[in-house]
């Protein structure tokens, strides 16, 4: 997207007044420590919607502690949220067992001085020392920008489209993607399947499957999928509470399209 190139090279501009937070505990001389780090990797959540839904905090505690074992240019990482309610937000880190630090941004004042871009998924960057964005979008969300952040932190070389992802590629068909779950008592659990279809000649592998909620999930084989084979992803909606939902699921496999956009609506009542 063109806006996302114009983010490069932008300085993020960090608010005066922000509390660091660890379960609870003021961290003043974490935060320092983070900020002066020479790679950040800064998350920004508006106050909009599920707070619990959006944050996804345990893909976030499992991506922290994946980049931990990095020994070289370790990242730090700047979660700000912007959460009027600091109890609620203080609740679910400890519901989560979220153990590192975040700033608690009440105000909203982060959103005001860089007027991030709408979608969620591009209020996340990948930032130098000097707080200049370097690559845009949410590795939680995205294998492939996980890699680009990877590589980025590494100093290694970005190969896009090589000779050898060309070779593995297949093709892929959704027999639906797109599913209704009509209406239901809120407090129940639904569940819809989806099913991929190898239409190619090379196996499809599938490398990774995000949603756009916590409160949907997916299970799938992670087993190659020889040609005119199928792989079924099933997922599971819970509900927090009534509402009309339009959840995303994206599939990012070896084959054209990639990513796979499924979709699941209905009204929990």
């Amino acid at each position: 997207m063109a806006f996302v190139n114009e983010w490069i090279g932008r300085e993020i501009k960090m608010p005066n007044n922000y509390q660091c937070n660890l379960l609870g505990t003021d961290t003043a001389n974490v935060s320092t420590i983070l900020l002066d780090s020479e790679y950040k990797i800064l998350l920004y959540v508006d106050s909009a919607g599920c707070m619990g839904c959006k944050l996804q905090l345990p893909r976030w505690d499992m991506m922290i502690k994946e980049f931990e074992y990095m020994s070289l240019n370790k990242p730090a990482f700047l979660l700000f949220f912007h959460q009027k309610n600091e109890k609620e937000l203080s609740l679910l880190l400890k519901r989560e067992n979220f153990n590192y630090p975040v700033f608690i941004d009440t105000k909203g004042e982060m959103g005001q001085l860089n007027n991030f871009p709408p979608q969620p998924d591009f209020q996340c960057f990948l930032l130098d020392r000097n707080n200049k964005v370097l690559l845009v979008g949410n590795p939680v969300k995205n294998i492939m920008i996980k890699e680009l952040y990877v590589k980025t932190i590494l100093n290694q070389e970005i190969v896009l489209n090589s000779d050898k992802q060309q070779s593995i590629q297949t093709e892929v068909s959704v027999d639906d993607a797109f599913i209704s779950l009509g209406k239901f008592d809120w407090t129940q659990e639904q569940n819809a399947m989806f099913t991929l279809i190898n239409t190619g000649t090379n196996p499809l592998v599938v490398d990774d499957v995000s949603t756009s909620c916590g409160c949907t999930s997916v299970e799938y084989s992670q087993k190659p999928v020889r040609p005119g084979d199928s792989v079924s992803l099933h997922v599971t909606y819970k509900a927090e509470h009534p509402e009309h939902f339009d959840k995303t699921i994206t599939v990012y496999c070896n084959a054209k399209p990639s990513p796979v956009v499924l979709r699941i609506t209905g009204d929990a009542e």
